[in-house]
């Protein structure tokens, strides 16, 4: 998951994020461009959480998403 789709998921501003998850601001500001899956973990339960009725759609769309990002990933040693 993208950086920029979290926060967007989570409230469209890093604040919202934050307060979304429970952490700092500085924290949001300080995620990788590309999330790790603990972090992605985070984002999916607080989405979960707080619009459960659009969860099914929301969550087709990110696994969609994620599928097309690992199919257009160059292979594992490769140049």
């Amino acid at each position: 998951m993208k950086k920029s789709d979290a926060i967007s998921l989570l409230g469209g501003t890093v604040s919202d994020a934050a307060k979304s998850i429970g952490i700092n601001p500085q924290a949001v500001t300080q995620w990788p461009d590309e999330l790790t899956p603990r972090i992605a973990d985070r984002v999916l339960a607080a989405v979960a959480r707080s619009r459960p009725e659009e969860w099914a759609c929301i969550w087709r769309a990110l696994d969609e998403a994620e599928r097309q990002l690992v199919a257009d990933r160059p292979p594992q040693g490769t140049a």
